[in-house]
């Protein structure tokens, strides 16, 4: 929940102008400015996106955006399960399911974002964790898994500063990956997963080259525009 009009169009000028060739790059931003990010978009090569969907399409839902509206506005992804949603708006694994199957039927690409926290870190139930959010996700079948982005997104490291080690990183990644595999060899192959959490250009090109992560979900490093390049130029060095 960031930005203002000029803030928005400012960023976005900075980006477009100089956005790196040969990576893929989404901003999901609030879903006011969703129309003059569509506007300011429009024929480049930085695609929209939105920070949370209605698993539901339509109806008396009052505040809810659904994912036929953002696909009207020309998203192409959308976040969902994001650790703050989950806190503070007691978002469960199923219901971020519900919102990744909305979003596909609407032929927008979820980003699903699974994480742990620090004492869930500290009791050594990072991997089951992050199992047991991803259940439901597998559970709706390979043909829908393997449209999604999975986002690794360690609660302790959101903006904190603190970015996990590429070694935690690439663990919890890894076992993310053998996850996928379970669904289909496709999943486990073509499904992207970004690391979330206190990505920082001094940080980005370290975890990109780790194997089995595939790209950051960036959260205040993508609000300074120098930053966020930085991170994309990582991106293509990798």
């Amino acid at each position: 929940m960031h930005g203002r009009r000029d803030m928005v169009a400012g960023l976005l000028s900075a980006l477009t102008s100089r956005l790196p060739e040969g990576v893929e790059v989404a901003v999901c931003v609030p879903s006011p400015y969703l129309a003059q990010a569509a506007g300011a978009l429009s024929g480049r090569a930085l695609q929209l996106g939105a920070q949370d969907v209605s698993e539901c399409d339509d109806g008396a839902y009052t505040g809810e955006v659904s994912a036929g509206m953002l696909r009207e506005f020309g998203c192409r992804y959308v976040i969902v399960g994001h650790s703050e949603r989950r806190q503070r708006h007691g978002e469960s694994s199923q219901r971020v399911a519900d919102k990744a199957l909305a979003a596909l039927r609407s032929d927008l690409v979820p980003i699903v974002c699974v994480g742990e926290t620090l004492a869930e870190r500290q009791a050594g139930r990072t991997e089951a964790v992050v199992a047991d959010q991803l259940a439901p996700v597998l559970a709706l079948g390979a043909a829908q898994v393997e449209q999604m982005v999975i986002a690794y997104e360690p609660v302790w490291a959101i903006g904190t500063g603190v970015s996990a080690s590429v070694e935690e990183a690439e663990q919890v990644h890894a076992a993310i990956r053998a996850a996928l595999a379970g669904v289909s060899q496709a999943a486990a192959d073509g499904v992207r997963i970004l690391y979330g959490g206190s990505v920082k250009p001094e940080t980005a090109a370290a975890l990109f080259a780790a194997k089995d992560i595939d790209g950051g979900l960036v959260g205040g490093a993508a609000l300074d525009a120098e930053a966020f390049l930085a991170i994309c130029n990582a991106a293509v060095a990798v």
